[in-house]
């Protein structure tokens, strides 16, 4: 697969949708730029699971829920 894309004043550019999906590029992934000769190469970095985790763990502050509203629905669901 060839693509050509344009860089932007940021010195961004977008990694195309069938790449992104081809190697499992997700938003907030990383990724390894390497110089050789005169190539750029773009690797996908191993999984770093403590990373992976923390955020995670971050996001969890952000859950709100009401367990009896929860339990509720699940017993409403069981009935039907």
């Amino acid at each position: 697969m060839d693509f050509i894309m344009k860089v932007g004043p940021k010195g961004q550019v977008v990694i195309p949708h069938e790449l992104r999906h081809a190697l499992h590029i997700y938003p907030g992934s990383r990724v390894l730029f390497k110089l050789k000769d005169d190539k750029l190469e773009i690797d996908k970095t191993p999984i770093d699971a403590v990373s992976i985790f923390r955020e995670t763990a971050k996001g969890m502050g952000k859950l709100k829920f009401e367990p009896h509203d929860a339990y509720e629905e699940e017993l409403e669901e069981r009935v039907n």
